[in-house]
């Protein structure tokens, strides 16, 4: 749900961009002519499971985004540039281990949190769906056990953290191949502020 409507909205903006370069965009006065100014994008409209998480929630999160030729501007978790708009860990089969590969995004997320400690974070674990009910709640458990961990030790505090698992029971990927069973083993960050 969270990578469609990362999507949608990451659309939206390449299409603006589109526009304003047609002079159809809406300005800001204070914008260049190459600026595209989206207003009301906030944390609520990238929200991962539907909650409304409202931008002061998350440190001060603007209540528009300004893309152009000076980079953008805005909350920093909302920047589609920076390791911290992944918001997704991924897991091999049956493990809870977390890849090399997501190291970089988890010590962005850490130094976050530690630069941010009013903020919380949930951290929601899943798995695919083999193995029974009960030995894949506790998977999807450890899994985002061992991300908080992480996080942890690189600067977060425990307060700041809220660990749920679901399981099987909400997949990413509907389907019965390794396919949409990799896109289901897995955390998700959630910033739900405090």
């Amino acid at each position: 749900m969270k990578l469609v409507k990362l999507t949608a909205i990451l659309l939206a903006i390449t299409w603006l961009a589109g526009c304003s370069s047609l002079g159809m965009g809406k300005k800001d006065t204070d914008t260049t002519e190459s600026d595209v100014v989206v207003e009301d994008l906030s944390a609520q409209s990238l929200g991962v499971d539907g909650e409304n998480v409202s931008g002061s929630d998350l440190g001060g999160a603007e209540a528009r985004v300004i893309v152009g030729e000076d980079a953008y501007q805005g909350n920093e978790l909302n920047d589609p540039a920076s390791p911290l708009s992944n918001r997704i860990v991924y897991f091999d089969y049956d493990s809870s281990s977390v890849r090399i590969q997501d190291q970089a995004t988890l010590t962005a997320h850490a130094a976050y949190l530690g630069t941010h400690p009013n903020v919380t974070i949930r951290l929601i674990g899943h798995t695919d769906e083999r193995g029974s009910r009960e030995y894949n709640l506790a998977l999807g458990e450890r899994r985002a056990l061992a991300i908080r961990q992480i996080l942890m030790l690189q600067g977060a505090s425990l307060e700041q953290f809220q660990v749920t698992s679901f399981g099987e029971e909400r997949p990413a990927v509907e389907g019965h191949d390794e396919g949409a069973w990799a896109q289901n083993r897995r955390v998700e960050l959630v910033y739900v502020g405090r």
